[in-house]
C-alpha cells in the first residue's frame, strides 16, 4: 500500500502548502518533486493534486480527489452548516491544527464607526471575502448588515468609506495594524482541516480510517 493508502488527495498551494506537505512527508510520502516543482498541478506517482485552497472542496466533492486538506475559512464558507442547502458535499474528518488564523470583525480605530452606524441607520456595511459568513455571523448576532463582496485587500474598504468594518482571516493582526485597524470582535478560529468525498468515505472506508489514524499518531 502506498503512503497515502491509494488515495488521491488534494494539496493546497500557499499559505498551508508547507506545512501540508511535511505532514504527507510525515506519513512516509516522498514529497521530493512536490517540494521542487512548483509549476507542476499534478502528482500521479504519489496521488497528489496541487490547487488553490478554495478549490480543494470543489475537486473533492467531484471525486477528483478521495480527500483534501483546506482551512476551515473555506469549508464554513463554502459548506456552511447542516441546514444550509447550497454548501458542497463533503465530509470533514480531522482537525490537523496548523495554519491556525482567526476570522475577525474589524473597523478603523477609535470610536467604533460599526457600531454608530447600527444605532443611527439600524444597518452597517461590512466588506469582506466571505459573504456567508459574514451574512451567517450578522444574522446569529441580531444585527443588520449589507455585505460587500471584495476579491483584493479587504482592509482598503473601510480606509475610503465604502463600508464601516470588514470580516477577515488575521494570523498575526499585523495587516490590519499597517491599515489602523482594530479587531471589534473574534468570529471563529480557523485551522487546516482533513475533508472527504462522501461516496470515497464509504467505498474506500478502511484506506481513509487507517490514514485517519496514522495521522492522529503523528
Amino acid at each position: 500500500m502506498s503512503a497515502t493508502n491509494g488515495l488521491t488527495i488534494a494539496v493546497p498551494r500557499g499559505a498551508l502548502f508547507d506545512e501540508t506537505v511535511e505532514l504527507l512527508a510525515g506519513l512516509g510520502l516522498d514529497t521530493s518533486e512536490l517540494r521542487s516543482n512548483d509549476r507542476k498541478l499534478l502528482f500521479e506517482d504519489i496521488g497528489v493534486i496541487t490547487m488553490r485552497p478554495s478549490d480543494v472542496p470543489t475537486y473533492v466533492e467531484a471525486g477528483a480527489a478521495d480527500i483534501g486538506i483546506t482551512g476551515k475559512d473555506v469549508i464554513l464558507e463554502q459548506v456552511g452548516s447542516h441546514d444550509d442547502q447550497a454548501g458542497r458535499e463533503i465530509y470533514e474528518l480531522l482537525d490537523l491544527g496548523y495554519g491556525r488564523c482567526t476570522m475577525v470583525l474589524a473597523t478603523k480605530a477609535g470610536p467604533d464607526p460599526a457600531a454608530e452606524a447600527l444605532r443611527r441607520l439600524g444597518v452597517m456595511r461590512i466588506a469582506t471575502k466571505y459573504p456567508r459568513i459574514a451574512a451567517r455571523h450578522m444574522e446569529q448576532t441580531g444585527r443588520q448588515a449589507e455585505i460587500v463582496e471584495v476579491k483584493g485587500s479587504v482592509e482598503l474598504a473601510p480606509l475610503t468609506g465604502m463600508v464601516e468594518a470588514i470580516i477577515d482571516l488575521t494570523a498575526t493582526g499585523t495587516t490590519l495594524r499597517e491599515h489602523e485597524l482594530v479587531v471589534r470582535e473574534e468570529i471563529v478560529v480557523c485551522t487546516a482541516r482533513l475533508i472527504a468525498n462522501p461516496v470515497a468515505h464509504k467505498l474506500k472506508a478502511n484506506a481513509i480510517d487507517e490514514l485517519l489514524e496514522r495521522l492522529r499518531a503523528n
